[in-house]
């Protein structure tokens, strides 16, 4: 099983229309869509995607999997802590605190 950076970062935040701003007018990223809970933005390198949450959470970067099914059982064998499970992508805490987002490929 191989974790492959995929170039993504998330980040939680309570207000879209203030970080699509900030994003957009003051940091210059381009806005490539929008939904009412997400924003993803083109940085250069990486893709940033800012979604609507209760509360500010740190970046979540992000990889790609071969098969989400096969990632899920090995990550919980390691003891790490499935945080969401939205069937082809999850997010996972790992045994150090850190969250990160596994998509399949």
């Amino acid at each position: 099983m191989r974790f492959k950076s995929n170039n993504c970062v998330a980040i939680h935040l309570r207000s879209l229309s203030k970080a699509e701003r900030f994003y957009r007018d003051i940091l210059g990223f381009k806005l490539k869509s929008k939904t009412r809970s997400c924003l993803e933005f083109d940085t250069g390198h990486f893709k940033l995607y800012v979604n609507r949450s209760s509360k500010a959470q740190p970046p979540t970067p992000s990889f790609s999997v071969k098969s989400i099914v096969r990632a899920r059982k090995l990550l919980k064998g390691a003891g790490c802590e499935i945080v969401v499970d939205r069937g082809r992508s999850l997010y996972f805490r790992d045994p150090f605190g850190n969250v990160f987002d596994v998509v399949e490929d």
